[in-house]
């Protein structure tokens, strides 16, 4: 009976969401605790949702043209204080390490926040004509940065990413390559993960350190709304190629400085996924990545039910292997509605109930995650029912993500109403602002609120800024972040 109770029991998903996150994450099987402050485990259920993830996002980073490499993990103190900006923005997470063995480096090495200031070296090595640009590489690795207050995938000391580099010849195919991997972002995120998100540009204040302009895609969590900074893009310009030396000889003959872009996605994004679709019993996830997309629940209580069943089981399995990521649950030590329970809590899109009554009508019990809606299905038409609803449960997840986005985003047009959603963790408030880093300062300073970004989609109007009523363009985004 403990074991039934630690998998229904769970906080309030409405009202006390921080631990309904943080029970889910551990009660799931996604990551536990680690040894090590700020770390986490992540177990392997967590990291089959974690390799789905990366086999779809890849595969779409691989379309465009980019290859996989990999680069080293320390960064000399030397190399990283290269660019004064990119240091001074990382320097408060920097990790240091000052002996080898026994003895003390003579030079500190970091320990990868982020890998501009040790790629870009070999790109200074590898460019000397535009015949060696666009340099296109990825690299799928972990990065480590000093968090105070870390959360599971949300915000660790190590986590895991992808991140891009490119080295470009002209200014406008970096600007390009940057906004383009955005819409790589922007795509998986909506349609492997079912997240929909708000594209637009960092301010001064927020963009990449070092960046001549930061793209990116926000995202709305569920509980309190907040905002969920999921995959940034950055157009850096000429600037690191003057920094680091990247020099070619161009088609007139004339030597130039190289263009860079950088761009990068978390696990982070698991921890969205958890918090955007999941409800009162766990989670949900989205087929797409789901590493378990239907689960067959064995009912039996004889062993003559056992050996009719196992023989049902088994047709069943050979009709939905080819469409489904399918696990069979033959515990027996469980019962079927604590099973039930967990594989709820765990979010598999479809739980297959097989006992004695369906073997004698020639079907199964299908029962979705999303809805709980339940169906009596004939073995006929298995595989293909199945397979059409893990693609509208997908769609369905989206929908209804893109309506919590809808209801909780909201124009506001005066000061003391922002500080009262922000305060009330009523969403995200589109305003105007004139521009000045002294009004986004104070609404920082003031609610906790930041501008996520200035809405790319959102046409122009002209108004008044909600700080200091001086002239604005155009709304932007306030919400507090995660």
């Amino acid at each position: 009976m403990a074991e039934l109770r630690y998998a229904r029991e769970l906080a309030d998903h409405e009202d006390d969401f921080d631990r309904w996150y943080t029970e889910v994450v551990q009660k799931a099987e996604l990551a536990d605790d680690a040894p090590v402050r700020g770390c986490k485990v992540i177990r392997p259920y967590g990291y089959g949702l974690w390799e789905r993830i990366v086999a779809r996002l890849d595969a779409r980073i691989k379309a465009t043209g980019v290859e996989n490499a990999y680069f080293p993990l320390f960064i000399p103190r030397q190399m990283l204080e290269r660019e004064a900006e990119h240091v001074a923005g990382f320097a408060p997470e920097v990790a240091w390490v000052t002996r080898g063995g026994d003895a003390e480096l003579e030079e500190p090495w970091a320990v990868r926040p982020t890998s501009e200031a040790v790629i870009c070296p070999s790109y200074a090595r590898w460019v000397q004509s535009y015949r060696d640009l666009p340099i296109l590489i990825n690299q799928w690795s972990n990065v480590v940065r000093w968090e105070e207050r870390p959360r599971a995938f949300l915000r660790t000391l190590e986590f895991l990413w992808q991140e891009g580099h490119t080295c470009h010849a002209t200014g406008a195919e970096a600007d390009a390559r940057a906004r383009q991997m955005l819409e790589v972002y922007r795509a998986f995120l909506e349609e492997d993960l079912a997240i929909p998100v708000v594209p637009g540009i960092k301010t001064e204040s927020e963009k990449f350190a070092g960046a001549l302009r930061t793209h990116t895609v926000e995202a709305m969590m569920g509980g309190r709304f907040w905002a969920l900074q999921a995959g940034t893009s950055h157009d850096l310009g000429d600037h690191f190629g003057r920094v680091f030396g990247i020099r070619f000889l161009d088609r007139d003959g004339e030597r130039k400085f190289a263009y860079n872009t950088s761009w990068g996605l978390s696990h982070r994004v698991v921890g969205a996924t958890v918090m955007v679709h999941g409800d009162a019993g766990g989670l949900k996830l989205p087929p797409a990545v789901a590493p378990v997309q239907a689960v067959v629940i064995p009912i039996w209580r004889t062993p003559e039910e056992l050996a009719t069943v196992e023989a049902a089981v088994a047709r069943v399995s050979e009709r939905l292997a080819p469409v489904a990521r399918l696990r069979v649950d033959w515990r027996e030590d469980r019962t079927p509605g604590f099973k039930f329970t967990e594989w709820e809590l765990k979010g598999v899109p479809l739980r297959v109930e097989v006992g004695p009554r369906d073997v004698a009508a020639e079907r199964v019990t299908l029962v979705r995650r999303d809805s709980r809606q339940k169906a009596a299905v004939p073995l006929d038409t298995l595989a293909a029912t199945v397979e059409a609803l893990l693609a509208e449960i997908q769609a369905d997840l989206f929908t209804a993500a893109k309506r919590m986005l809808a209801d909780h985003r909201v124009e506001v047009d005066d000061y003391a109403a922002l500080a009262d959603r922000v305060a009330a963790n009523a969403g995200w408030s589109l305003a105007h602002w004139c521009g000045d880093a002294a009004c986004e300062a104070r609404v920082k300073a003031e609610t906790k609120a930041t501008i996520r970004c200035i809405p790319r989609d959102l046409p122009p109007e002209p108004g008044r800024c909600i700080v200091c009523g001086g002239m604005s363009e155009q709304r932007v985004i306030f919400a507090r972040a995660y």
